[in-house]
């Protein structure tokens, strides 16, 4: 399978979530937008936006069951997040999945810490 360098996991991303995960490369392989496509096909207009959204996001959090996961928000006409998961070698970031996000799911994890805004 194809991959694609999208971006650069940034040392700030460990400073707001307090964590230390190694500044590698980010992602994308050939099955992500298949994915996109057969699981969030309303978002796949968002897959070409992915370096955008690694450079610039808006909301960053963690998911507190998925050790070595990121997860990137970007605020457009909807609220996109990117997942980014730790490969097992630690020699870089994979994009794992893109979907929508309510606003008030944002809100709620904003307020419980889960999500720190950029």
């Amino acid at each position: 399978m194809a991959k694609k360098v999208v971006g650069k996991y940034r040392p700030e991303f460990n400073s707001l979530l307090g964590i230390s995960l190694p500044c590698v490369v980010i992602t994308v392989s050939d099955g992500l937008i298949k994915h996109i496509n057969s699981h969030h096909p309303d978002c796949t207009v968002y897959y070409e936006k992915i370096p955008e959204i690694i450079a610039d996001p808006d909301f960053i959090g963690t998911d507190p069951t998925k050790k070595d996961s990121v997860e990137l928000i970007k605020i457009y006409q909807d609220s996109i997040l990117i997942a980014i998961t730790l490969s097992s070698q630690g020699d870089e970031f994979y994009v794992a999945t893109l979907f929508d996000v309510t606003s008030d799911k944002i809100s709620r994890r904003v307020l419980s810490g889960r999500y720190k805004k950029m």
